[in-house]
Parts: C-alpha cells; structure tokens; sequence
C-alpha cells in the first residue's frame, strides 16, 4: 500500500498550484482505483492548516471548502487513514527514528510521518519532499516527476 503525504493534497487542491494537474491526477487515481492506499491523519491536520492559511495563500482556500475537499477524500473506499495506534509499538518506532536520524523542529512531523507509515505496513510514500530521504526505513517517491503506478 502507499501513502500520499500532504504536499500532494495540496497541489492536488489548489488550481494555482503548477503541480496540480498532476497532483490532481494521482490522487484521483488512487481514489477512484481498486488497490489501496492510505494518509496519514497528520497529513489530512496539516493539509487544512496550509490551504487555510491566508500567509501561504492569498486568498486562501475558505474552511468549508477545504473541509468539503478532505471529506471527498474519506469518501473513497480503497482509502485508510492512518492513526497513531494506542499500543506502545509506534512511541518505540518514532523514538528510534528520531534518535538515528537526530532530526528536529519541524522535521518531527516528517519522522511522524514515516512512523505511522512504518507501523501500518505501508511500502511507499508519495510526496514531493525530498527530506523523507533522511529516513531510510521508508521508500519515497515523487509521484510528480515520474508517472503514477497504475492500479
């Protein structure tokens, strides 16, 4: 299964993004296919704070909308989105990344990220940030510059 992580939810919102004919597309793709795939809740938080936010965009995406947009998301039955689990497994996995990759500051997030996606199975995830290299334990791919893998 793969992940999608936010910046391909963004681009794949926002028409003024260059990206987003084919962020649009891959995320269409998943949604609509028959093979699985997952975000992160983190993912969904942060899409919401970004494409609201009157700073990164002007004029921002309204609340509803962007409300409306993450619930079409939830809508797809192939889609899991991804919690932290309860059991104790998730803290000892993001600890260890933290701790080898001596991240911090706002790449806690990214090594959230790769935790949740590591706990749950996942074998991929598509994003356009290149800092997800730092995390070995999870493969990337930028589903922006190559072609989407079809369902």
């Amino acid at each position: 299964m793969i992940a999608l992580d936010t910046n391909i939810l963004v681009y794949a919102h926002r028409e003024d993004s260059p990206w987003y004919d084919r962020a649009y597309q891959c995320v269409v793709d998943c949604a609509q296919g028959r093979s699985a795939w997952a975000i992160p809740w983190p993912c969904l938080y942060e899409f919401l704070a970004i494409v609201t936010h009157p700073r990164i965009y002007d004029p921002p995406t309204p609340l509803s909308k962007a409300i409306d947009q993450l619930d079409a998301w939830l809508e797809s039955p192939s889609l899991t989105v991804l919690a932290e689990p309860e059991h104790f497994s998730y803290w000892q996995m993001l600890r260890a990344l933290l701790n080898k990759s001596r991240v911090m500051g706002p790449q806690i997030h990214d090594a959230r990220i790769v935790a949740l996606c590591c706990i749950h199975g996942i074998r991929e995830l598509w994003t356009a940030d290149r800092g997800f290299g730092r995390f070995p334990e999870l493969r990337t791919r930028n589903p922006l510059m190559y072609p989407s893998i079809p369902s």
